[in-house]
C-alpha cells in the first residue's frame, strides 16, 4: 500500500505518475467501461447514491459552458450545488467545485488518501479516481444538486454511474472518432448512452442526422425528450469587446428580454439556449419554480458564480490577451467566426495541439491574415511545433515555431501593439499553461 500523501504536491505527483492520464498520454490511458468506477464507489459506500440530485451533461462542444450556466442557476436559487468538469486548465481542483469554490487542498488530499488502499487493486485511470473523489466530496458536503459533465462519449464514461433527474446532450460533431465512431450518428449513439429510464433529456442542437438517434433512444427508455430550440431562444444583439448582449426567451416563462453577460462569443447563444431549456424543464418537473430575477442573475453573473474559465477569457488589456480552450473542428469553426467579427489591427495566434488528432481540418478553418506562433504544451501527447508548422504552411498559415508556451507567449507580447489581439488556443493544455504563466506574473 502507498504511504499516505502529506500535501497537495504529493497528491498531484501521485496522480500523474502512478495512474494512466488520458489528457497527458492519450489513447493508452483510456478505459471504456464503468467497472472501475463501480468498484471505487462501492469502497466508499456508494456516495453517488446519497440523495443528491444530479444533472448529467454530454456533448461534443458546449458541455462546460452549459454545465456552468446550469450550476449558476441552481446557486442563484439558493441551492448548494456541486460541479464536476474536465479537463482542468491551471489547477486540478477546478474539476471539483461547490458554489463556485474549488475543493480545498486539505479535502482533496484527504479523499485521495481514503482511496489509496483500493487503487492498487482496481488500477483506475486518473479520470476514474478524480470522478470517484468528486462523488465522495459532494456527499460529504451534503449537496442538494450536482451538475456532472461527461468526460468522453457517454455510454461507457465513468460519470454514467449516476441516475440523474435530467440529462442534457449539447451537440454532436466529429471528435474522438477513434473511440466514439467516425460518423455523427455513431457518436450520437455513444452520447445517447446517458439517457436513462423515465429521465427527461434535453438536446441542445437539432441535427437531421443525429436527432433520430436521440429520439429512438429516448423512446426505448420511456424518457421524455425535448429539443432546446423548441423551448427557448437566445440571439446576439451586440458584442462589445469584453461582454455580450443577448435577447432571451423561454416558452411561457420569460418573454423577450435583454441581458448582458461576460459570456462572449457567438457560440454562447446556443449554450444559453440549451441551459434555458433546462430551466424550463426544471420548472415543469416542479423541481425549481422559475424566478425571473434569479434566472437573469445566473446568466449575467455566470462566470463569478461558478468560476468559469478558459472560454474567450480576457487576461490582459492593450494588447488584449485572450485564452480560448477550443480544440476540435466545431470549436475552432466558432472561434474563427468570432475572429472575423473582431476589429483588432493584427491578430497574433498562439496555437498548439495534440499528436493523436488529425489537425488538418482545424488548420483549414484558421484565418490566413493572422500571425501564428506554433508551440506545444508540456505533455507527452503534444504535437511538435515543427510538424505543426509544416502542416500549417499547406493551408497558407504563416508563423514561427516556439519550443514552449512560455517562449511563444513572450514572443507574441513582444511583437503585438496595444490595439492588437493575442489569442491562445488549439488546446486546453496550451491555454492552461498560458493561464498559469500569466497568473504567476500578477
Amino acid at each position: 500500500m502507498t504511504d499516505p500523501l502529506r500535501n497537495m504536491a504529493e497528491a498531484i505527483d501521485f496522480l500523474y505518475n502512478a495512474l494512466p492520464v488520458f489528457h497527458r498520454q492519450g489513447p493508452a490511458a483510456y478505459k471504456a467501461d464503468i467497472g472501475n468506477i463501480s468498484r471505487l464507489l462501492a469502497f466508499d459506500d456508494n456516495p453517488h447514491l446519497c440523495g443528491t440530485k444530479f444533472i448529467h451533461i454530454a456533448g461534443t462542444n458546449g458541455k462546460g459552458s452549459v454545465a456552468h450556466l446550469i450550476a449558476a442557476y441552481l446557486t442563484s436559487n439558493g441551492y448548494s450545488c456541486g460541479l464536476y468538469s474536465s479537463p482542468h486548465y491551471a489547477d486540478i481542483r477546478e474539476r471539483i467545485k461547490k458554489d463556485g469554490q474549488l475543493i480545498s487542498e486539505t479535502d482533496f488530499v484527504r479523499i485521495l488518501n481514503h482511496y489509496l488502499p483500493i487503487i492498487n487493486e482496481v488500477q483506475p485511470s486518473f479520470f476514474e479516481i478524480i470522478c470517484a473523489m468528486a462523488f465522495s466530496w459532494f456527499r460529504d458536503q451534503q449537496l442538494e444538486y450536482a451538475v456532472i459533465e461527461v468526460g468522453m462519449g457517454g455510454r461507457l464514461d465513468s460519470t454514467n454511474i449516476i441516475t440523474p433527474v435530467l440529462s442534457v446532450i449539447t451537440n454532436i460533431s466529429m471528435d474522438h472518432t477513434a473511440f466514439l465512431g467516425n460518423t455523427l450518428a455513431a457518436i450520437a449513439g455513444e452520447k445517447a448512452g446517458i439517457v436513462k429510464n423515465h429521465v427527461p433529456v434535453v438536446i441542445g442542437e437539432f441535427d437531421k442526422e443525429t436527432a433520430p438517434v436521440f429520439i429512438v433512444k429516448a423512446e426505448s427508455q420511456n424518457a421524455p425528450i425535448y429539443f432546446a430550440e423548441e423551448l427557448a431562444a437566445c440571439t446576439v444583439i451586440e458584442e462589445g469587446r469584453y461582454d455580450g448582449r443577448y435577447k432571451l426567451q423561454i416558452n411561457d416563462l420569460l418573454g423577450k428580454t435583454e441581458v448582458s453577460t461576460s459570456l462572449r462569443g457567438k457560440y454562447q447563444s446556443l449554450n444559453i439556449t440549451t441551459a434555458a431549456a433546462v430551466v424550463w424543464c426544471l420548472d415543469k418537473m416542479s423541481l425549481i419554480r422559475f424566478d425571473r430575477e434569479k434566472y437573469l442573475r445566473s446568466v449575467t453573473d455566470c462566470t463569478s458564480l461558478t468560476y468559469l474559465i478558459g472560454r474567450w477569457q480576457l487576461m490582459e488589456h492593450s494588447p488584449d490577451l485572450i485564452l480560448e480552450g477550443a480544440h476540435n473542428i466545431a470549436g475552432i469553426r466558432e472561434i474563427t467566426e468570432q475572429l472575423r467579427a473582431e476589429n483588432y489591427r493584427i491578430k497574433h495566434i498562439i496555437f498548439g495541439t495534440v499528436s493523436d488528432k488529425d489537425v488538418s481540418p482545424v488548420l483549414a478553418l484558421l484565418p490566413q491574415d493572422a500571425i501564428y506562433y506554433w508551440t506545444k504544451a508540456d505533455i507527452p501527447r503534444a504535437m511538435g511545433p515543427a510538424i505543426l508548422k509544416e502542416k500549417a504552411v499547406e493551408f497558407g498559415l504563416n508563423g514561427n515555431i516556439y519550443s514552449s508556451v512560455k517562449e511563444a507567449l513572450n514572443a507574441a507580447r513582444k511583437h503585438a501593439n496595444e490595439d492588437d489581439l493575442i489569442l491562445v488556443t488549439g488546446s486546453i493544455f496550451v491555454a492552461g499553461e498560458a493561464m498559469n504563466l500569466l497568473d504567476k506574473q500578477q
